[in-house]
């Protein structure tokens, strides 16, 4: 005989489930508190909310419940068995979309959040997030003018009268650290508390980034209230700026660190090889390490010969990382093994798989273009091979068609930059592949491809 208080449980079960799953698929966060959040994001995430709670109505009282107790719990089946697939896929891409248009999702990267840390849709930790990097980029883009001034500029006078310290006895860099006197950095540490608590607070009614005493940029002239779509190129520029000020500021003090220096030979190009190609923007010749401060030819040549070949083949493999998405190879890999190219897993799990024979054989064909093909001649440019040319391509035992030459000097020039600027990207997107592939696992389309 069933209970007195089933009837009413059930309803309470029902009303849960409806009440938890129009939740689900109502849930916006607040957009307007995020720095320059759009119409179209706000649609999307809002757009799930009327056919959700619309599906999802009740009887308004208890008694309706009370009277049909098998059609409510039949309700509540079908809501948990039939529409949670549908309710959670729809969720799931409502939290996917949930920051794709926000401020910073600029090319060439877009949305790029490899990690998944904000795959979970939550407004409040996005925004501390992002008011931290704003924070961070403005420090970082500070402090990389404090390494450049200080080689032109030093205040006149004392540091420390006390102990005599003058401004321009204290050494640039890291250096500096142990030659300010506790007072000084007191001071530093008060005026960093006083700008935290007071003209740089993040008030909740603003974007981030927009401090009553400094404003939009983080400079007292811009300290009015931020029109978000009127000022967005100027907030996505800070925003990207502070990035590279980031990068930068962390490669300045790696170098002053490991080699102690801080001169303008960090950030301005040496002239042994700046006229060579591959001095192009944004860097120019860029050799914060000084390999080539020698200006030994022969040396220059064999990194230049290196570089070409790393980055032909970092070219490949980003493209090896792609096209097994999409296209496998028929028939067997090991017919004795029993295994098929459609066996063998994407990326790195691909390494336990293959059979040792099969690294044999790769190891083999490497090694038969190293020693026949890719043969570099002393007396051609670098990665300038015979029956190649200077892109790598030409005959071999696989194709056979003459290299690729251009009779104009100036648009062979254009295209040999282009190669070793290519390479360049390759080499740091094929090394960000396998430390995603690695570290999260994923080597679909969401590698590559901004989320949709």
């Amino acid at each position: 005989m069933p209970s007195t208080t089933h009837p009413t449980s059930m309803a309470a079960m029902a009303a849960g489930a409806a009440g938890a799953l129009w939740a689900c698929s109502a849930f916006v966060p607040s957009s307007s508190s995020l720095r320059g959040a759009s119409a179209t994001s706000r649609s999307t995430m809002s757009s799930v909310t009327p056919s959700s709670s619309s599906s999802l109505e009740q009887p308004s009282g208890v008694s309706g419940a009370l009277l049909a107790p098998g059609v409510v719990a039949a309700a509540a089946a079908a809501l948990l068995n039939g529409r949670r697939g549908r309710v959670s896929e729809t969720c799931k891409a409502v939290v996917c979309k949930a920051f794709e248009n926000e401020m910073g999702a600029t090319m060439p990267m877009k949305y790029f959040d490899p990690l998944g840390m904000s795959k979970d849709g939550d407004a409040e930790v996005f925004r501390r997030r992002r008011c931290a990097e704003i924070k961070n980029g403005r420090v970082a883009m500070w402090a990389c003018m404090g390494y450049i001034v200080p080689q032109y500029i030093r205040w006149p006078g004392y540091c420390s009268p006390s102990m005599d310290i003058k401004f321009s006895d204290v050494p640039n860099g890291i250096a500096a650290l142990n030659k300010v006197p506790a007072e000084g950095w007191a001071q530093i540490g008060i005026f960093i508390a006083f700008l935290e608590l007071f003209p740089g607070r993040q008030e909740k009614d603003a974007i981030p980034g927009d401090l009553p005493g400094f404003g939009k940029l983080g400079v007292p002239i811009f300290a009015r209230k931020c029109d978000v779509e009127g000022s967005r190129r100027s907030l996505e520029a800070e925003i990207n700026n502070g990035r590279l000020a980031m990068i930068a500021i962390t490669g300045m003090v790696a170098q002053n660190m490991y080699f102690g220096t801080t001169d303008p030979k960090m950030w301005l190009p040496g002239a042994a090889f700046e006229g060579e190609l591959g001095v192009q923007a944004p860097v120019g010749f860029w050799d914060p390490l000084g390999l080539a401060a020698d200006g030994d030819v022969d040396n220059f040549k064999r990194r230049r010969a290196v570089e070409l070949k790393h980055g032909r083949i970092c070219m490949l493999a980003c493209v090896g990382y792609i096209i097994p998405e999409y296209f496998r190879w028929p028939g067997f890999l090991s017919p004795a093994q029993g295994i098929k190219f459609a066996d063998v897993p994407h990326g790195i799990a691909a390494v336990s798989k293959v059979p040792l024979e099969g690294w044999l054989q790769i190891g083999l064909f490497i090694g038969h273009y190293e020693g026949q093909f890719f043969r570099q001649d002393p007396k051609r440019a670098p990665g300038d091979f015979e029956n190649y040319g200077f892109l790598g391509v030409g005959k071999n035992f696989i194709f056979n068609f003459d290299p690729i030459e251009f009779p104009d000097a100036e648009v062979k020039n254009k295209k040999l930059a282009a190669e070793i600027a290519n390479g360049r990207l390759a080499m740091i997107a094929l090394s960000a592949m396998v430390f995603q592939n690695g570290t999260v696992g994923t080597t679909g389309p969401a590698m590559w491809l901004p989320s949709s």
